[in-house]
C-alpha cells in the first residue's frame, strides 16, 4: 500500500494540467497514465487550435473556461518555450444565406467576453486572404496554435519540479471511493495498491468506464459515454493560407476547416464520424481515403481553388462524448464532491473541444471543486 496525497488518472494535456497543479499547491500527486508515454490518446490528436471563446453558450464552463485558459495558455507558453503563434481565424459566410448565422455568432462572442473581434466585409476579408471565397466574415485576432507535445512537456517538467510523478503504463485496474480515502489498484509492471485523499478522473475516453467501475460511486450519476471519430487530411504543397480558416459551426461540430501546424503546413479536417455504440470496442485510427470526396467539397466552398488530389489522409483523433448523434453538445460535466456526493473525487466527462485551450483553467476549476487553494 503506497498513501499519496492526489492521484490523477490519465496524462493527458488536461490531467497533466491538473496534476501540476496539485502538486504546485502542496499535494503528494501521482498520474497514473496505461500507456508508454504522455498524451497519446485525445491531446495527441487534434487540430491543437488556441480557440478564443467564440461558439459556447454564455454562462457555460466552455465559454468561461476556454476564455480564461485562453490567456493562460500564452501566458505559459511565452514562459515556458512552447511554441505557438498568434496567427488569428477568420470565420467565413460562403452564402447570403449565412449571414444572420455570423451575426449570432459575432454577437455569442462578446457576450463571452471575446471583444476583439471584428466583422469583414467580403473585401476586407479577400485583402487579408487573397485565395479565400466569402460573402463576408468575422475575424478573431486572438485565435492562435500550439504545439500541444511541447505543452505536454511543460506542464509535466512543472508537475515533477514540484515533487510530483508520472506513472506510465500503469492502467487502473479498480478503484473503490470512501468517506476516509479511495484506493485504486494499479496493474502494471510494477502492480501496487494506492490510497489517496484526493483523485481526479481525467481518463478521457475511459472516464466513463473508470467511474462506472468504481466501489461505491453513485451509478446513477454516470453518463453514457459516445464516440465520434474526426478525420483530417494533409495539403500536399504549401497553403497560401496564413491565417486559420473556419466555416460556420454546426451545432456541435466546427466543420472542416483549414488549420496551420508550426510549419505553416496546412490540414483540413475533422469531419464526423460516429463509432458503433460500444466503448469496448478497438479504434480504428487509420483514415479511409473514400472519405476525400466530401473534404474536397467541404473545403472549395471557402477555397474553390483547392486543387485536384492535393488532399493526403493525415490522422484521425476520437473525442470523449456524453451526447450521441442526434443530440445538442453539452458543457463540460466537471462532476466534484458536491455534485457526486464523494469527498475527495472529481470526474471530468465530455471533454472534447475547447479542452486543450481550457486545461490550466480547467486545472483552476478542478482545485476549486475540491476545495484547495491554488498555489
Amino acid at each position: 500500500m503506497t498513501d499519496v496525497d492526489a492521484v490523477v488518472v490519465g496524462a493527458g494535456v488536461v490531467g497533466l494540467a491538473v496534476a501540476r497543479a496539485l502538486a504546485r499547491s502542496g499535494l503528494d500527486t501521482l498520474v497514473l497514465e496505461s500507456e508508454t508515454a504522455i498524451g497519446t490518446g485525445v491531446s495527441s490528436r487534434n487540430s491543437e487550435v488556441i480557440h478564443a471563446g467564440l461558439y459556447y453558450p454564455q454562462g457555460s464552463l466552455k465559454a468561461r473556461l476556454c476564455v480564461a485558459g485562453r490567456d493562460q495558455l500564452y501566458a505559459l507558453c511565452a514562459s515556458h518555450g512552447v511554441a505557438h503563434r498568434r496567427c488569428g481565424k477568420l470565420v467565413v459566410a460562403t452564402d447570403e444565406r449565412q449571414l444572420p448565422g455570423l451575426d449570432r455568432l459575432f454577437a455569442q462572442a462578446h457576450a463571452n467576453g471575446v471583444t476583439d473581434v471584428q466583422r469583414l466585409t467580403r473585401a476586407e476579408a479577400l485583402a487579408m486572404e487573397p485565395e479565400l471565397d466569402c460573402v463576408a466574415a468575422m475575424w478573431s485576432p486572438s485565435t492562435g496554435i500550439v504545439d500541444s507535445h511541447g505543452l505536454m512537456l511543460a506542464l509535466q517538467g512543472d508537475l515533477e519540479r514540484a515533487g510530483g510523478a508520472v506513472a506510465l503504463a500503469s492502467p487502473v485496474l479498480s478503484a473503490r471511493c470512501g468517506a476516509g480515502g479511495h484506493l485504486l489498484r494499479v496493474g502494471g509492471a510494477e502492480p501496487m495498491t494506492l490510497s489517496a485523499r484526493h483523485v481526479v478522473n481525467a481518463a478521457a475516453l475511459g472516464a466513463v468506464a473508470l467511474a462506472a467501475g468504481t466501489e461505491g460511486f453513485p451509478a446513477a450519476l454516470v453518463p453514457k459515454a459516445w464516440r465520434s471519430k474526426g478525420n483530417y487530411y494533409a495539403l500536399s504543397g504549401r497553403a497560401p493560407f496564413t491565417r486559420l480558416v473556419y466555416p460556420l459551426p454546426q451545432d456541435a461540430w466546427l466543420g472542416v476547416h483549414l488549420t496551420l501546424d508550426q510549419a505553416g503546413q496546412a490540414r483540413f479536417g475533422p469531419d464526423v464520424e460516429w463509432l458503433p455504440d460500444d466503448p469496448a470496442a478497438p479504434i480504428d485510427y487509420r483514415v479511409d481515403p473514400a472519405r476525400a470526396e466530401a473534404f474536397y467539397a467541404d473545403v472549395r466552398r471557402y477555397w474553390p481553388g483547392l486543387p485536384d488530389g492535393a488532399l493526403v489522409p493525415a490522422y484521425s483523433g476520437v473525442r470523449p462524448k456524453i451526447h450521441g448523434p442526434d443530440a445538442p453538445a453539452p458543457d463540460f460535466l466537471v462532476q466534484g464532491p458536491a455534485e457526486n456526493g464523494v469527498s475527495g473525487w472529481v470526474n471530468l466527462f465530455g471533454i472534447e473541444s475547447p479542452g486543450l485551450t481550457s486545461c490550466l483553467a480547467l486545472a483552476d476549476e478542478v482545485l476549486a471543486r475540491l476545495g484547495i487553494q491554488p498555489a
